[in-house]
């Protein structure tokens, strides 16, 4: 497989694909889920809502915690993850000015 040559795409192109990788696995789109409902979490208790073992879960924690799309605290020995409001809007936007370039009524030839 080649070198992605991300300095080739804009600003918005690099980070829409980092964000869509982020999310690219059921997982981090369940964890998602689970934030977005409960508005706060303690790790642990992504076992009893997820499926997986514990160090799996923080695997997928640490992905979505590298593009800023949670943000977590240290209490004690418990690490509580939430959205990132913030990046959580930005990539909304992202999302948005991407879905919104799209003509409905454009016939397309193929």
């Amino acid at each position: 497989m080649g070198v992605t040559k991300t300095e080739n795409f804009t600003d918005s192109q690099n980070e829409i694909a980092l964000i869509a990788k982020a999310l690219g696995h059921p997982a981090r789109i369940a964890i998602i889920q689970h934030l977005l409902k409960i508005n706060s979490c303690i790790c642990g208790e992504l076992v009893d809502e997820i499926p997986l073992a514990q160090p799996t879960i923080s695997r997928h924690l640490k992905e979505l915690k590298n593009v800023g799309l949670i943000k977590g605290s240290i209490e004690g020995t418990s690490v509580n993850y939430c959205i990132d409001s913030e990046k959580w809007r930005f990539v909304q936007t992202l999302f948005n000015d991407l879905f919104d370039t799209y003509v409905a009524d454009q016939d397309c030839a193929c």
